[in-house]
């Protein structure tokens, strides 16, 4: 029995499973939780992004805080002139010449009063003797460790690793470094005790 090409038709719009009346049956929940869910994403994004963002941020700060707290912890030298002699070691006992300095949280620098030079405010020329890590604050030591005969530099040293919370000298007096304060010593080392003075 042949059937007609109507029939045939019929058949197929009934048993195809992709037929219209059963996908506009289904397409319309899907649609809609979909649309649901977007518009949801779409008020979300903004949010999401920007509490990354400050999670972010947060994370940065926390980082630089505490590179800047280590970084002011450490003593830092800022040679003037370079030396041509042999690094300092805590092996010998060296001459210097000194002035130093109270350090600002500007990094503008007040006279303490304490100089060996006479341009500085001395009475006379008259060379420091030291040997590192005797007798020293810790700054003074890790600096000049840094240093070389015949070197002049700036000398860095946070208070931590100056004189703390101990105030030096007194008001009015000869010198007079406030507790707390930040140290800036222009140092230069002049060579061994007993030895030649290294050449700038």
């Amino acid at each position: 029995k042949r059937l007609t090409e109507d029939q045939i038709e019929k058949g197929i719009a009934h048993h195809h499973p992709s037929t219209p009346s059963t996908a506009t049956s289904i397409a319309p929940t899907n649609n809609s939780s979909y649309w649901k869910f977007s518009k949801i994403m779409v008020f979300l994004r903004p949010i999401i992004c920007l509490a990354l963002f400050w999670q972010l941020a947060l994370v940065l700060l926390s980082s630089t805080s505490t590179f800047v707290a280590a970084a002011s912890d450490e003593v830092v030298v800022e040679t003037l002139s370079p030396g041509t002699g042999p690094p300092v070691t805590k092996d010998h006992a060296y001459r210097s010449m000194v002035t130093l300095y109270i350090e600002e949280d500007d990094k503008t620098k007040t006279p303490s009063g304490w100089s060996t030079r006479v341009s500085d405010g001395a009475a006379q020329d008259n060379p420091f003797t030291f040997t590192p890590g005797v007798n020293l604050i810790v700054g003074w030591s890790e600096g000049v460790l840094q240093m070389k005969e015949g070197e002049r530099a700036w000398l860095h040293v946070p208070a931590a690793k100056g004189y703390g919370s101990r105030p030096m000298g007194s008001k009015g007096g000869a010198f007079y470094i406030p507790a707390n304060s930040n140290l800036l010593f222009d140092i230069e080392i002049l060579g061994k005790v007993g030895g030649a003075d290294a050449e700038l």
